[in-house]
């Protein structure tokens, strides 16, 4: 057996499902700077087996996302002004994660766009260094977030903006999952190789907790349904156009794709959802 076998033969095997108790604490720990002790029966260290864990990774995002909701709650009731209260709402996620998707979509901008064959494209992304495109990537996706979201509490409150951040936290992530399921790794030494394809039960089950968790703060009254429909089918939508393009250029995703993804869904959701409120209000 060559070693491409022996690997496929270890990612082919069932893992055994952690709990959801361990599995949410692995990606907390992943996706975020959250200090995370470690539980009984788990091993906190080394990459993570994502075959079965990402199930729970939308009670792991709305955890992550709790510090930047409590900001956007408090800065709006204190009466900031929007675009500060959305900045210091951006921040808070930015601080939480470490800038860990952002780090992923300036990647992934330089080098699908700065390089010309699939290997610069790949070396690229792999340098350290911030080039023209990542730059722009990161410019827009701050201005982005932060605009949208002060559109949002200018029109239904500081309730909708912290809903708002809850709605997108776990679906955005589900994205990435979903590509990281269903395009093959470029790199096999890579981290999205390493930690292993989703298994096929994964993505139900984490899209219909990410939904319902939409769902409920839209049964709520704290956000519009049509705009988080909106926002959850543009979120897809720009899901599906990154791994497109990641197979054509670079042959298949890595984790900077992942962190992308991310990126770009939580942009559709808020898009979609202050869209909504500003076509309500006209």
């Amino acid at each position: 057996m060559t070693q491409t076998d022996s690997d496929d033969a270890t990612q082919a095997t069932p893992p055994n499902w952690p709990g959801w108790a361990i599995a949410t604490a692995t990606c907390i720990r992943f996706y975020s700077r959250l200090p995370v002790p470690a539980l009984p029966g788990e091993t906190p260290h080394g990459l993570p087996d994502f075959r079965l864990v990402p199930r729970a990774l939308p009670l792991a995002a709305l955890a992550i996302a709790l510090p930047a909701t409590v900001t956007a709650l408090l800065a709006g009731l204190a009466g900031i002004a929007p675009l500060l209260a959305a900045a210091l709402t951006v921040t808070a996620l930015v601080v939480t994660t470490g800038a860990f998707h952002e780090d992923g979509l300036a990647d992934t901008a330089d080098g699908l766009f700065g390089g010309h064959t699939p290997e610069r494209r790949l070396e690229i992304m792999k340098d350290s260094r911030v080039g023209t495109f990542g730059a722009l990537a990161l410019g827009l996706s701050v201005l982005l977030r932060v605009t949208a979201l002060a559109a949002i509490l200018e029109a239904s409150g500081p309730l909708a903006m912290a809903a708002a951040v809850l709605a997108a936290a776990p679906w955005s992530r589900v994205e990435g999952i979903r590509i990281l399921a269903t395009t093959p790794p470029t790199r096999r030494d890579g981290a999205s190789a390493a930690v292993g394809q989703p298994a096929r039960s994964v993505l139900p089950v984490a899209y219909g907790l990410s939904g319902a968790v939409a769902l409920a703060l839209g049964a709520a009254g704290l956000l519009p349904l049509p705009g988080l429909l909106l926002g959850l089918a543009l979120s897809v939508l720009a899901g599906s156009l990154l791994a497109s393009m990641a197979r054509r250029l670079i042959g298949g995703q890595t984790g900077d794709i992942l962190g992308a993804a991310q990126q770009l869904g939580e942009i559709a959701i808020y898009l979609g959802l202050a869209a909504a409120l500003g076509w309500a209000a006209a």
